[in-house]
């Protein structure tokens, strides 16, 4: 699998990370592990995983595996993908029940993330580092690959104003509302929310229209 940046801006920081600090939380760009929690729990709350096959792009060292496994969350199966294969290493290392894990980069090679015919493609913190169009593009492919949906996470436009003066370097903000209006532009059955972490973060969750009853 390709599983090397070749100069891909998005993942250039990602790599800088890992070779600094080794293939372990740091290198997921993540603020706090608290915070980490916080968005994996609100993809939970959205989503009823039971039974599910679920992909994880941009999976890191396998920590949503991990927690839904401590969460008791009862998912078919689970495969995380990641381009970095460090963290991959890492993410097999753990042994997680149900899990399995691989090398791709799926931005280049969104076919990786159907090979497993998943019901919901999942993204947290990955489309930190993509400007909209290569977002919108990656959440776009997940989408019509899903059975049942995507539901992914970003750094929101709108928090809080105690957010206000934080250095995101790398990441980058998006515009919720441009955000949630393209999401309705894919399917009516649209869920968002930014209550927790006082707004800094959103989560959009886009279901098939066609599973409706």
């Amino acid at each position: 699998m390709h599983d090397k940046s070749n100069g891909q801006d998005y993942l250039q920081p990602y790599e800088a990370a890992v070779a600094e600090h080794g293939p372990g939380f740091k290198a997921t760009l993540w603020g706090t592990e608290r915070a980490q929690r916080a968005r994996f729990d609100v993809m939970i709350d959205l989503v009823d995983f039971a039974d599910a096959m679920i992909v994880d792009a941009g999976c890191g060292q396998g920590d949503f595996a991990a927690h839904l496994l401590e969460r008791d969350v009862a998912f078919g199966a689970f495969h995380g993908i990641d381009a970095m294969p460090e963290m991959i290493q890492t993410a097999q290392d753990r042994a997680l029940d149900r899990c399995s894990f691989s090398a791709a980069d799926f931005v280049v090679h969104p076919t990786v993330m159907g090979e497993l015919s998943p019901n919901w493609i999942c993204f947290s913190g990955t489309l930190n580092t993509m400007g909209d169009p290569m977002a919108q593009t990656l959440i776009r492919a997940a989408y019509d690959i899903a059975r049942d949906g995507v539901i992914f996470n970003f750094l929101s436009n709108r928090p809080h104003a105690r957010w206000g003066d934080r250095d995101l370097t790398p990441a980058r903000r998006f515009d919720t509302v441009a955000w949630i209006d393209w999401a309705l532009g894919l399917s009516s059955r649209v869920a968002w929310t930014q209550a927790y972490l006082d707004g800094h973060d959103s989560t959009i969750l886009i279901r098939h229209d066609e599973d409706a009853a």
